[in-house]
């Protein structure tokens, strides 16, 4: 009898050890109680996709023309009207022009003219070689980009005329935004990212090309889809953005003006 009861208890003791390794071993596996989470390290500054805009799908720039020292533009479409607040502009949350719709006139390497009308003479252009571009942009400068709404061409100016132009016809990336001086909380908590690529586009292909943006020295961002962004995270005072146009294995594409750089201004008051 005593030697039945010490079995019994020999038993018992022997089934409780292995319940309680059994219960340890599956804490262990899941990885719950023992396995800290590695957090992605913290960017200084966000970028966001933009809120997406009235597409003017008919919108067409038809012709972009220098004669007598004056810009002309033939612009096409129902849809779009230059001089015009683009209907989304009030819920955009960024800087926005109380002059409208506008034409955006890139010459070479330097910051857009805004233009309300499609004659301007206060353009004036030297005797010279140029890579210009003008496209179509929203009242909040956000540009179209339907494949129609743009011109893109290197000039021959001479003598007040345009002597030859040509498209360009090779990868080539222009600045847009941001630009200038932006003022107040409305205008300086989202900043607009915007800019114009030719010939290439952007994406994870083989033959696809990317758009780096450096913000203040500071930080990379890698852009793969042609579309604007919202800046957060930008301090009062002066800000530089870079871009740079890759190419598919991410070397800087030999193209004019390539990479472009901007200086712009954030001020939280007018009175600063």
């Amino acid at each position: 009898m005593r030697y039945l009861s010490l079995m019994f208890f020999l038993a018992l003791f022997i089934c409780s050890c292995q319940n309680g390794d059994s219960s340890a071993a599956n804490n262990t596996d899941s990885g719950t109680s023992t396995t800290a989470e590695v957090e992605k390290p913290k960017t200084k500054y966000q970028l966001t996709p933009f809120t997406p805009s009235p597409s003017f799908e008919d919108a067409e720039l038809k012709t972009m023309t220098y004669i007598n020292d004056t810009w002309k533009f033939d612009i096409a479409g129902d849809s779009y009207q230059l001089g015009v607040q683009t209907p989304d502009a009030p819920q955009k949350m960024c800087a926005n022009s109380d002059k409208g719709q506008h034409i955006h006139l890139i010459i070479d390497n330097q910051p857009y003219k805004a233009k309300y009308t499609a004659e301007f003479s206060d353009v004036v252009m030297e005797p010279g070689d140029y890579h210009v571009l003008s496209f179509l942009s929203r009242s909040y400068h956000e540009s179209i980009k339907n494949g129609k709404a743009f011109k893109a061409q290197k000039m021959n100016i001479g003598d007040g005329y345009m002597k030859t132009a040509e498209s360009i016809n090779f990868p080539m990336l222009f600045y847009s935004r941001p630009k200038g001086t932006y003022v107040g909380k409305k205008n300086t908590e989202k900043v607009m990212l915007d800019f114009y690529v030719i010939e290439a586009e952007l994406g994870d292909g083989p033959n696809q090309y990317k758009v780096k943006a450096n913000i203040n020295g500071e930080e990379d961002h890698i852009l793969d889809k042609w579309q604007p962004y919202y800046i957060e995270g930008l301090p009062m005072g002066k800000n530089t953005i870079t871009l740079t146009l890759l190419d598919s294995k991410g070397a800087v594409v030999n193209a004019p003006f390539n990479p472009v750089s901007r200086e712009f201004e954030l001020k939280a008051d007018a009175l600063e």
